[in-house]
């Protein structure tokens, strides 16, 4: 882990196309701005590791459900 320390309005690059800036520090509170393609994701921690769990529960799925899924469109092709 890099760790760096940076001033409200100071910066730091990740590779060449993300920016990530100090905007404001109050209290215990560091507001960052970060300016990345449009094609990266950018999450809170806290809802990229929610939406990871919930992707792992949806995909724990009973096979029985999945065969008996597979039959019924198997059914309708006959």
């Amino acid at each position: 882990m890099l760790i760096l320390s940076r001033k409200e309005g100071e910066s730091i690059k990740i590779g060449d196309n993300i920016t990530v800036e100090i905007i404001s520090i109050r209290g215990g509170t560091v507001k960052i701005g970060i300016n990345a393609p449009a094609n990266i994701d950018i999450f809170r921690k806290e809802l990229y590791d929610s939406i990871k769990n919930e992707n792992i529960i949806a995909s724990n799925v009973n096979s029985d459900i999945i065969s008996n899924l597979n039959d019924m469109f198997n059914k309708d092709k006959k």
